[in-house]
């Protein structure tokens, strides 16, 4: 009796397939590699910085500037604004009188946020880039933390970035191009203790700012959510402490002004301005910050671990006060050096004296 055989012949892939698919992937590869580094121009463009009088805002509106940009800055103070725009102009950068506006506003209200994209349409006539970068903080543990410290951080740090994107969004639709930059911080993808209130309201602005890119990106619309981790603004004076307050401040301060530990202002304006010009969907600012983030979305029950070892061993008690004192109204004993080193951080980026 004959077996009968059940062909087992199955498809052949030419080498003139495997050689398409192949160049396919790596022009896909190439187009992804052109596009992170194209490089688009600041030169006449306008780029509106909120919290854009001192600290990062004060240092992005120089990297901008440097570029060519126009600038519109907004803040509450007009005193700091003034003193803003004067050291921009005395900088040396090239920035003209002309090339810099600034308004002042209080961006948790819609109202005023819709004031800013007006008056810097109607002052330039067009829009390029929003930088959201104005917040708040709190420091101290979280039984002295009261719930309208949360409110206030959600209201500087989330909403004046919502009221402020839904304000130039249809100009921005409309012409089907635009950037929007959103500061969160690296304290919006890992727990931080002692800062609840900033942490919470950073990672609502992350998941806002994350899906504002995927839902904008084909329009034309570019989204960079910035994560920095520490740096040297000198804006502790400017943060609000709870608990043992003298005790809270050392520590902030101190992580927020050490070199090594704390990146300087300058370094993250540059790469933020680079990562902008780039059209980057998301940065972290640092090694840090760049590890951080990555563990934590690996093994999120690490980074629990490592902030609740830090809250335990390092960070001061829960006694203390639950009324909030500004960090101008805290006198602490410092070094001479580190007293030295404040003073220039706050006067380089136009701070209120520590």
């Amino acid at each position: 009796m004959k077996r009968s055989h059940q062909s087992s012949h199955q498809p052949r892939i030419s080498a003139k397939a495997v050689l398409s698919g192949a160049a396919i992937a790596v022009s896909a590869a190439a187009a992804i590699v052109i596009q992170r580094n194209r490089v688009r121009s600041s030169a006449g463009k306008v780029v509106v910085i909120t919290g854009g009088s001192r600290g990062l805002g004060l240092a992005l509106a120089e990297e901008f500037g440097r570029h060519g940009a126009s600038l519109v800055l907004a803040a509450r103070s007009k005193g700091e604004l003034a003193e803003a725009k004067r050291r921009i102009l005395d900088s040396g950068i090239g920035t003209t009188p002309d090339r810099l506006f600034t308004v002042d506003c209080d961006l948790t209200k819609t109202e005023e946020a819709q004031k800013l994209i007006d008056a810097a349409l109607q002052h330039f006539g067009r829009l390029d880039v929003l930088i959201n970068n104005a917040g708040v903080i709190h420091v101290g543990p979280i039984e002295k933390q009261s719930i309208e410290m949360y409110r206030e951080a959600m209201n500087s740090n989330f909403f004046s970035m919502l009221h402020t994107t839904y304000a130039v969004l249809p100009y921005m639709l409309k012409r089907r191009e635009g950037a929007i930059v959103n500061i969160a911080s690296i304290g919006g993808k890992v727990p931080v203790p002692h800062l609840a209130p900033y942490s919470a309201s950073k990672f609502a602005a992350a998941g806002f700012s994350e899906t504002l890119s995927a839902e904008l990106k084909s329009k034309g619309i570019r989204v960079t959510t910035v994560n920095p981790g520490l740096m040297r603004t000198g804006s502790y004076p400017n943060a609000m402490f709870v608990g043992q307050t003298d005790k809270e401040y050392r520590w902030f301060a101190l992580s927020a002004s050490m070199p090594g530990l704390a990146h300087s202002a300058g370094y993250a304006a540059r790469k933020i301005y680079r990562a902008v010009a780039r059209g980057r969907a998301e940065i972290e600012v640092g090694l840090d910050a760049y590890l951080a983030a990555r563990i934590h979305g690996i093994a999120p029950t690490v980074t629990q671990f490592l902030g609740s070892l830090a809250e335990s061993v390092i960070l001061p008690g829960p006694a203390g006060t639950a009324v909030g004192a500004q960090g101008t109204e805290l006198e602490t004993p410092r070094p001479k050096a580190w007293k030295r080193w404040s003073a220039k951080l706050t006067r380089d980026f136009n701070q209120p004296n520590a």
